[in-house]
């Protein structure tokens, strides 16, 4: 079996990489910047505790990083690191290449950090792209709105997870008493693990239509793609998502390998998986953004029930160069299905009663905040209580069980 390094967790909760790597007989060390985020939660800590080493880099330093890592290497040797968090996915690209294990390329994941430079490069290669701008302050974010007219889409370059996005559709949006172009530089955005955005924004046109996530792996340059979760959004003034259903074989697909594929090869990407963000629009597919990592907020797992087997673990066979796309085809995979739990209104948490629901098709159920946390309505995915997960042979089926599940969950608030 293998030896694992695991940087972080999504969510800063998301034990599935280790339960997959566990289960799988392989044994695993763990670093991160602040242990004490995992440590507080005593189900991670219970993964941690079974970790070999693990490490805590307080500000994650380069060379402190590297020389503890090597070190780590000598008494035991590492096979693969896994990193499943955007804000250090170049530490993780550059700590494998001093291994020399499989990994996305260091330039690749340091462009690929920058969603300006992606759109950038992309447009140089002929790959059409959304209008856009940069701005680095609050006159030149004013400027590309101007430039561009509405409607527009302003968010972080390095951001994820649908974090600090502000759409302008109406020209009340800027009226000088409602309009946030004022106020969002300096953001201050703190992304956790001591990480700092870096208040580079981009302004592009805002699109419509079927909003997709397109999840892939690639080994040695060969892109395959897994499958097509489309995501259902709140109404507006939301940025958050409300759900989403997950297919192994969308009708769209060779449509949506066509898009993806080339534009997988303009940015460089040779080994890893990505979640590519879309807009099926009136005039075809455009791309959102292409996140380098598996897909977070827990829909690997969603993934899993329509595939019947563990994505965590496709991806760690992937590190480690023992996944092969011809043996994971899927011809008639279910369909899987996530809805969100959330309130309407500004209040504190006072308790959830679940539906009761004793149904097979119910795969996952979990909630986040406890009650005394602060709750409001889902401006954007922190914002969400909890999920339940369902999965079906038809997409309808797994949708009406994951909607009457949401129909008879009782959250009490103390407003």
């Amino acid at each position: 079996m293998s030896h694992l390094l695991i940087i972080d967790l999504p969510g800063g909760n998301d034990t599935d990489i280790l339960e997959a790597a566990l289960g799988e007989g392989h044994s695993f060390s763990f670093i991160s910047s602040d242990l004490e985020i995992y440590r507080s939660q005593p189900l991670v800590q219970a993964y941690l505790e079974q970790a070999l080493e693990v490490m805590d880099i307080p500000g994650f330093d380069d060379e402190e990083v590297s020389a503890k890592v090597l070190a780590l290497h000598q008494r035991h040797p590492i096979d693969a690191v896994l990193c499943l968090i955007d804000i250090r996915l170049i530490e993780a690209a550059r700590l494998s290449k001093t291994l020399g294990l499989r990994h996305l390329n260091l330039q690749s994941a340091t462009l690929l950090r920058d969603k300006f430079k992606v759109r950038e490069r992309l447009k140089s290669l002929g790959i059409h792209q959304p209008q856009h701008h940069l701005a680095t302050s609050s006159a030149e974010l004013k400027a590309a709105v101007d430039a561009l007219g509405l409607p527009v889409l302003i968010k972080p370059v390095d951001g994820y997870g649908s974090q600090n996005i502000i759409v302008l559709e109406r020209e009340e949006d800027l009226e000088p008493w409602i309009s946030p172009l004022e106020h969002i530089l300096p953001s201050n955005a703190d992304y956790g693990l001591g990480v700092k955005a870096n208040d580079r924004l981009m302004v592009e046109r805002y699109m419509k239509g079927d909003f997709l996530g397109c999840d892939t792996f690639t080994i040695n340059g060969q892109h395959t793609l897994i499958g097509v979760n489309e995501k259902l959004m709140f109404p507006p003034p939301s940025f958050a998502i409300k759900g989403g259903c997950f297919c192994p074989q969308d009708p769209r697909r060779e449509v949506l390998e066509a898009y993806i594929f080339p534009i997988l090869d303009a940015v460089g990407f040779d080994q890893g998986a990505t979640h590519i963000e879309l807009m099926m629009t009136a005039e075809g597919p455009q791309l959102i953004e292409i996140n380098p990592r598996l897909v977070g907020a827990k829909i690997a797992r969603l993934m899993g029930y329509a595939l019947k087997r563990s994505v965590h673990k496709d991806l760690i066979d992937l590190h480690l160069g023992n996944w092969r796309a011809e043996l994971h085809q899927v011809e008639d995979g279910w369909a899987s299905v996530t809805r969100w739990l959330t309130v309407q209104e500004v209040g504190t948490l006072q308790c959830i009663e679940l539906a009761s629901m004793e149904d097979p098709r119910i795969k996952s159920v979990e909630i986040f905040k406890k009650p005394g946390d602060a709750v409001s309505y889902p401006f954007e995915n922190a914002h969400r209580i909890g999920f339940v997960m369902t999965a079906a042979p038809t997409r309808q089926e797994a949708e009406e069980v994951a909607e009457e599940f949401i129909r008879h969950t009782k959250i009490s608030l103390k407003t």
